[in-house]
């Protein structure tokens, strides 16, 4: 644990974790050591690999509840504990030390034991792991489209307080031969944006709920946490003096359960160039963009018009919880950053490409999947947050065939809406569509029963329930994906390619793998909400890819 003026000089400094290393200073080009939040940046160069040895050194407890009464990393195998709960603080001292964690490059193209299972967790020494194929050297071989990627900790039901603690970092991929880039704003007009929020103590120190909504289920554990102030790379409501020049600004919602819907004060409108997993096929001109944590969003502003000394706000009007809740203050959460324009000779951007990316016309090949997102409701909001009905630790009950496509309908029967993620792939945005969510999920639990199943589930054909025509992906969802969002009342259909991104659209069959490893190797992959304290308590499912259907009966 160390210290960081988050908060405006004059303020106490803030206790965090935060991952460090040995950095180039971007002054002098030489080697230093750096930690902070958000995390050193990795500039990766596509096609050449690299491999980073992640070192635990966490010595101190974790500063925030941990809740063992649901499925968790849990190094000292305590019992799951039962009513009555002590009060945090100290909660179950066995529980808060010692800190177990694993890194996960979030988007990457990665062999599963370098992917950072939730449970591949390791304590300070490695003197405790999980059982999900330990190793701490990790090799990102870096061939996918270049993008904006980010590595956070991903260790079974305490990802949302490592994370609040500080785990987070960049990951930028570039590639030397990318015919977009010099028409792109790059060195000091080329900045990462980390957003997320956070709550303080007047000491400084951060502040996350110890009391949780259902005390009597889960003494600790929150449905969402919403902290009380914007943070943009480490410091709390930020200015940035900016040029008469377009920037591009990579943004990345690193919140555990807050959406951002951006918009500048002046209602200028902004370019927006890229998505999770690289360049969109052209520009969108936007004057807003809504991004849910996980998200990641390659923006271009131009301020070379604007008369020097203005200063411009970027604010956020997002619903929380979204969509339902309530609108943010405009005093506090509803601003994130300002920029403050400088007297400088003004550069106008040069014109884009008309192409940016060419995006496949994917075919599936493969059965299609149902799947459901789930809510187990209690007297003071949820008890636990499901996919398929299913916990984490279930059985593995998805195999999908390498070099397969795959279209997935995921039925959203909460009134959230989830950001969902899968490992390993890119997929593709198709449509979302209305349905009649209380009669599909009365004939739901008719057809599997009471929540959590203790079965696999039984797929319910959506097809009967959709309402309306489908909608497809917003214009600046149209590119490669990742994480997307799925919305209360609505089946949202992805195509999801067991293969590299770059493969031709007919250039794979099920059961040819094109990856540069073997995907069937190691603890395998996972899909979760994106929304931290859901995916912590149990929003979150392994997945299994295999060679072939014959495998499967191996894997049941």
């Amino acid at each position: 644990m160390f210290q960081q003026q988050i908060l405006p000089p004059g303020f106490p400094m803030t206790n965090a974790f935060g991952y460090g290393g040995i950095v180039t200073d971007p002054g002098t080009g030489n080697p230093v050591f750096f930690r902070g939040i958000p995390g050193p940046t990795f500039e990766a160069i596509r096609g050449i690999p690299i491999h980073v040895q992640w070192i635990n050194d966490i010595t101190s407890p974790q500063p925030f509840p941990v809740d063992p009464t649901f499925g968790w990393a849990n190094p000292n195998d305590i019992p799951t504990p039962v009513p009555p709960f002590p009060p945090f603080p100290p909660g179950f001292p066995e529980a808060q030390s010692p800190v177990p964690i694993v890194t996960h490059l979030h988007g990457g193209e990665t062999q599963s034991d370098s992917d950072g299972n939730p449970t591949s967790w390791f304590t300070a020494g490695e003197m405790k792991t999980g059982p999900g194929f330990f190793k701490s050297l990790y090799t990102y071989l870096n061939t996918q489209q270049p993008t904006t990627l980010f590595y956070h900790d991903h260790t079974d039901g305490i990802t949302r307080l490592n994370l609040y603690a500080g785990l987070a970092g960049f990951y930028l991929l570039r590639d030397p031969n990318d015919p977009v880039a010099p028409f792109l704003p790059s060195g000091k007009f080329e900045i990462p944006l980390s957003i997320l929020d956070r709550s303080f103590n007047d000491d400084g120190s951060l502040l996350y709920p110890n009391v949780g909504n259902n005390p009597d289920i889960h003494p600790y554990w929150v449905p969402e946490f919403f902290g009380n102030t914007i943070v943009v790379n480490g410091k709390v409501w930020p200015n940035l003096d900016v040029e008469r020049h377009q920037y591009r600004f990579r943004i990345v919602n690193e919140s555990n359960a807050r959406f951002y819907n951006l918009k500048l004060s002046n209602n200028q409108s902004f370019i927006q160039i890229g998505s999770d997993g690289g360049y969109l096929p052209k520009a969108v001109e936007l004057s807003s963009l809504l991004i849910a944590p996980g998200e990641r969003a390659d923006i271009l502003v131009d301020f070379s018009s604007l008369v020097p000394g203005t200063k411009i706000l970027l604010l956020n009007d997002a619903n929380t919880p979204f969509p339902g809740g309530d609108a943010p203050d405009i005093n506090t959460v509803g601003q994130v950053m300002q920029f403050t324009v400088l007297d400088t000779l003004p550069v106008p951007p040069p014109a884009l490409p008309a192409t940016l990316n060419i995006i496949p016309a994917l075919t599936p090949n493969a059965p299609t999947r149902i799947l459901t997102l789930n809510r187990v409701q209690a007297t003071n909001d949820s008890k636990q947050q499901l996919l398929n009905g299913q916990i984490f630790m279930a059985p593995t009950s998805e195999f999908p065939v390498v070099g397969s496509t795959e279209d997935w309908q995921i039925a959203n029967l909460t009134p959230d809406t989830h950001p969902i993620h899968l490992h390993l792939v890119e997929f593709l945005l198709i449509s979302r569509q209305s349905f009649d969510t209380a009669r599909y999920l009365a004939d739901w639990t008719a057809l599997n029963g009471t929540l959590p199943l203790d079965h696999p589930t039984i797929a319910l054909p959506v097809g009967p329930y959709l309402q309306g025509d489908p909608v497809g992906p917003d214009p600046n969802e149209s590119g490669w994906k990742d994480t997307v969002r799925m919305n209360p009342g609505e089946v949202t259909t992805i195509r999801v390619r067991f293969a590299p991104q770059d493969v031709p659209v007919n250039g794979v069959v099920p059961g040819e793998n094109l990856f540069p490893f073997d995907p069937a190797f190691g603890p395998g992959y996972v899909w979760h909400c994106h929304l931290i304290e859901h995916e912590d308590n149990s929003m979150m499912r392994p997945y299994q890819v295999i060679f072939g259907p014959s495998q499967s009966a191996m894997h049941d």
